[in-house]
């Protein structure tokens, strides 16, 4: 079962993320998960440098998106605009 966990969260690694608005905001990099739970807390994206929304998002040269705001995954990941201020 572990290793299915980790073919996914391979799969998802590099996938661009999308506003619900149509703006490329960054690559998936990396994930957070709960240690307790093994459910995932947020995604950590590479910044999209022609993007102003990322460039406003970008802390510590990464931009944290809350899981919550994921709208769909699928060829890109598209998430919530409103929920990433």
């Amino acid at each position: 079962m572990v290793s299915k966990k980790f073919a996914i969260a391979k799969q998802l690694g590099g996938k661009r993320v999308i506003t619900n608005k149509g703006e490329e905001i960054g690559r998936l990099s990396d994930l957070v998960v709960d240690d307790k739970t093994g459910k995932i807390d947020a995604f950590i994206l590479e910044p999209n440098s022609d993007s102003k929304l990322a460039r406003d998002l970008t802390r510590d040269r990464v931009i944290t998106v809350p899981y919550k705001a994921v709208f769909a995954v699928s060829d890109v990941i598209v998430v919530d605009e409103t929920m990433l201020v």
